[in-house]
């Protein structure tokens, strides 16, 4: 078994000694229950007991065991998933001391773990959990070739074991203008970039095959800056590049075939643009969030608010992220996201989905999160009207069948 292996066969055990200890008894009733995968419930129930639901249905089929809290809401989905996220290393103060995102001090830095800079107890983690948001992919955010690692956590927790589903599920990258620079402490334009990303995966390969003969040999000595290179080689965890200009994103299906390599795209404003390329490539897509700031002459200048729709028609996977700002308060809310686009050729339930299960199944946890059913996480938001209305509030969370977030009485 690797370093790599190693490291994810602990993920079960963190999840038995944190999730277990919190997981509690709960029942919700809602006046139309959004069980995802487009089934929705009128007065509908969910039992949740041991943090996993166990009952799912309408309010006339399913027996609330004596004991058990009764919450009654207008309306519930599943908890919502935020495909891409910078929170836990972006802090709130948007001071140095809280701004872990993003190392500059060199292009390429894969050994740099998101699990060494998350801070669950993170103001914005609370502020997420309080608008619906219950699982998170977060980690290092795009700005250098290589940024470092990404993980998977649910938004509960006072330390990182309580809240981590996966520590190390991928690797985050940035080709294009994100990734340059016109100094000398950077690549200075595109092709740079992408030579710079190609020498190292050749090392990884390199490295890879030492490992290899290391079996029968002496140990070969620890690079932590190949391993987790290695794994993607393996394609034990993506390469998530954050792209978004055309040109860019061929580069990055370019560097996908030749190393025979997962690529996550993320952003992808041009997506629209690459439909058919995308499709053959067999990637998947984090598109930008809708309410992205663009302008002339940024790369972001051709995005379009039907790019999700279109992608959904062309059979891509597509799921929707939160992604980093610049200034405060450093985080987005992909409800408010999704919300956009329904006047934009999405549907309420495709809307939903690319909040909840469409990105579960992108980053392998679609057998917990991401809809309601039996044996899957209690995990979900409450609201007092149709979630993508304005006027709508998110009135509660519950993780796990715990009540992390409520207003309601």
């Amino acid at each position: 078994m690797n370093r790599m292996n190693l490291l994810r066969s602990l993920v079960p055990l963190l999840l038995v000694l944190s999730h277990c200890a919190s997981a509690q008894d709960l029942a919700v009733r809602a006046g139309v229950l959004h069980a995802g995968e487009g089934r929705s419930i009128e007065d509908g129930i969910v039992l949740i007991q041991q943090g996993r639901i166990t009952a799912l249905g309408s309010a006339s089929e399913i027996r609330v065991p004596a004991g058990i809290e009764l919450l009654e809401v207008p309306v519930a989905t599943p908890g919502l998933v935020d495909a891409r996220s910078t929170v836990g290393l972006s802090g709130a103060m948007n001071q140095p001391h809280d701004q872990d995102q993003l190392e500059r001090s060199a292009p390429i830095q894969p050994e740099l773990r998101a699990i060494d800079a998350y801070n669950p107890r993170e103001r914005l983690v609370e502020w997420l959990r309080e608008h619906g948001v219950t699982t998170v992919h977060t980690g290092h955010g795009p700005g250098e070739v290589v940024s470092g690692q990404t993980m998977i956590v649910k938004t509960v927790g006072d330390t990182v074991a309580e809240a981590v589903l996966n520590p190390a599920f991928g690797l985050s990258a940035t080709l294009g203008e994100g990734a340059t620079g016109h100094d000398r402490t950077t690549p200075g334009n595109r092709s740079k970039a992408v030579a710079l990303l190609r020498q190292q995966l050749i090392r990884a390969g390199e490295y890879q095959a030492r490992l290899e003969l290391a079996k029968k040999n002496k140990p070969v000595d620890r690079d932590l800056a190949l391993e987790p290179l290695v794994a993607v080689l393996q394609r034990q965890m993506p390469l998530i590049v954050e792209v978004h200009r055309h040109n860019d994103i061929m580069s990055t299906l370019r560097l996908a075939e030749e190393f025979n390599i997962r690529v996550i795209l993320a952003g992808a404003a041009d997506a629209h643009l690459l439909i058919d390329e995308i499709r053959t490539a067999g990637v998947e897509v984090i598109v930008h969030p809708t309410m992205i700031r663009a302008w002339g002459g940024a790369e972001t200048a051709n995005f379009a608010f039907t790019t999700a729709a279109r992608l959904i028609e062309a059979g891509i996977p597509v799921a929707l992220q939160s992604g980093y700002e610049g200034y405060v308060p450093k985080i987005r809310v992909v409800l408010f996201e999704a919300a956009m686009l329904l006047g934009y050729g999405v549907s309420f339930d495709q809307a939903l989905e690319l909040i909840t299960l469409a990105p579960a199944r992108m980053l392998g946890i679609a057998d917990r999160v991401g809809s309601l059913a039996v044996g899957k996480h209690g995990d979900l938001a409450l609201f007092d009207g149709d979630p993508f209305e304005y006027t709508s509030h998110v009135i509660g969370s519950v993780i796990e069948g715990r009540r992390v977030s409520s207003v309601v009485r």
